[in-house]
């Protein structure tokens, strides 16, 4: 239901009645775990760039009796969001994979309210990879798409963001098959404000 490298949820501060977008939404699991904290008078959209997922996301919202969430099929750079039509945007592992970054954030700028916030956590590469990680099956795509935490966080910046801060920050795990990218691979948790 879920690839993700943290947990947004917890940390975005939610509140009722809150409109909430998350990007990159998989089978549904941080939109519903986000529709409980909205309650009833809020709503949760969960946006996917592929109709599988998103009809995945759908049964299970279905499933689940999820009356606040809706689901769409879009992508980061291009959402089919109204301009300042949302309180919380998250994002769960998913920003690293956008070629353009700076645009991503630029359109996530634009979905959000005057005075609201964006919470993702990502994972940022740092150091330089070997060509067998970047030749890959698994490893080289993600890589290809992934940047150092400083071009990441200035990305945020340059879209508008203020008071943009790492609230925290790990090595990612990795398993023993793929030792090579140990302390490679960091796992980051950002807030920034509209």
């Amino acid at each position: 239901m879920s690839l993700g490298c943290g947990n947004p949820t917890a940390l975005a501060e939610l509140k009722e009645g809150e409109v909430v977008l998350d990007i990159g939404c998989g089978g549904g699991l941080d939109v519903f775990l986000a529709a409980k904290k909205v309650g009833d008078t809020g709503k949760v959209l969960g946006l996917d760039m592929t109709p599988e997922m998103v009809e995945k996301a759908r049964n299970n919202a279905e499933k689940g009796e999820y009356k606040n969430v809706e689901f769409r099929v879009g992508e980061i750079e291009n959402l089919p969001i109204e301009d300042q039509s949302v309180d919380v945007i998250m994002s769960n592992c998913v920003i690293n994979h956008c070629p353009d970054k700076a645009a991503a954030f630029k359109e996530v700028f634009r979905c959000l309210k005057p005075g609201s916030r964006m919470l993702v956590c990502d994972l940022v590469v740092e150091g330089e990879f070997s060509e067998d990680i970047l030749q890959d099956e698994v490893w080289g795509e993600w890589i290809a798409g992934a940047c150092g935490k400083h071009k990441y966080l200035n990305a945020i910046s340059t879209a508008g963001f203020h008071d943009v801060a790492i609230i925290s920050e790990s090595p990612f795990c990795v398993s023993e098959k793929d030792s090579r990218l140990k302390g490679k691979i960091v796992s980051i948790h950002v807030k920034a404000y509209k």
